[in-house]
C-alpha cells in the first residue's frame, strides 16, 4: 500500500483538529496492513529534547496492538502558511518504521517543489541502512532482529 491522497487527507485533517486556527504544527497518518489509518501529532515541549515525532504515537500504537505498518506520511503547517508540506521521515522515525522492513512506503516532498510530493520505499529513502549488518541474513533486519528475539 502506497502514502495516497487519502492517507495524506488524513493528516491534514488531523492537524486541522489539533490546530484549528492555523498555527505551525506537525501530524502524521499511517496504514496498517488491513487499510486501517492511525493518526498523531507532534508533541512540542519547551525542552526540545523532550519533542516527539507526529509518527511516534501512531507507530507505538500499531506495535502495541501487534499490526504490521505499511505506510506513513508526516505533513507540516508552516508559521504564516495556510497550506501544509509533506515531510519525509526523520533519521528516528526511520528507524522506527524500519521494524516493518524495508517496503514501507512514505510520504516525501519533491526536492524542487515542496507542495509536491511522492510516495517512496523506505529502502529508496534510507539506502544505506546500517543495520543490515546485525540481521540474521544478508538484508534488512526482520522484526524479530529489531526487537531482539
Amino acid at each position: 500500500m502506497r502514502v495516497d491522497q487519502f492517507l495524506v487527507d488524513a493528516a491534514v485533517r488531523q492537524l486541522d483538529d489539533r490546530w484549528p486556527d492555523r498555527q505551525p504544527g506537525l501530524a502524521a497518518a499511517l496504514y496498517l496492513e488491513d487499510g486501517s489509518v492511525l493518526t498523531g501529532v507532534a508533541l512540542p515541549n519547551i525542552n526540545a529534547v523532550m519533542n516527539l515525532c507526529a509518527e511516534t504515537g501512531p507507530i507505538c500504537e500499531a506495535f502495541g496492538r501487534g499490526e504490521r505498518v505499511v505506510a506513513s506520511v508526516c505533513v507540516a503547517r508552516r508559521l504564516g502558511d495556510d497550506g501544509f508540506v509533506v515531510l519525509a521521515p526523520c533519521g528516528a522515525c526511520q528507524e522506527r518504521l524500519a521494524l516493518w522492513g524495508p517496503d514501507v512506503e512514505v510520504g516525501v516532498a519533491h526536492p524542487y517543489d515542496v507542495r509536491d510530493w511522492s510516495s517512496r520505499r523506505l529502502a529508496e529513502v534510507n539506502p544505506y541502512y546500517w543495520a543490515v549488518a546485525y540481521g540474521d541474513a544478508i538484508g534488512w533486519p526482520s522484526v524479530n532482529d529489531h526487537i531482539g528475539r
